[in-house]
């Protein structure tokens, strides 16, 4: 699983969303999911705009281990 810090960062740095979206010329909604860590799918093209951006490194990846139901 991957959890967006986006939210963190950006905050930390007093960046709003809007401010984000424009400087990286991608789609406002689609950063917004990002930032609110609510994407199913990560646009390759976002993280490539998102990563060189002021040095944010976007993502931490944690594992959660699969959990088997007894019958």
């Amino acid at each position: 699983m991957i959890k967006s810090k986006l939210k963190t960062i950006i905050d930390q740095r007093k960046i709003s969303i809007r401010k984000l979206s424009r400087d990286i010329d991608h789609e406002y909604p689609t950063v917004r999911k990002l930032y609110n860590d609510e994407m199913e799918r990560y646009p390759r093209e976002l993280f490539d705009k998102v990563w060189p951006y002021q040095n944010i490194e976007l993502h931490e990846k944690d594992h959660i281990p699969k959990v088997r139901m007894s019958k």
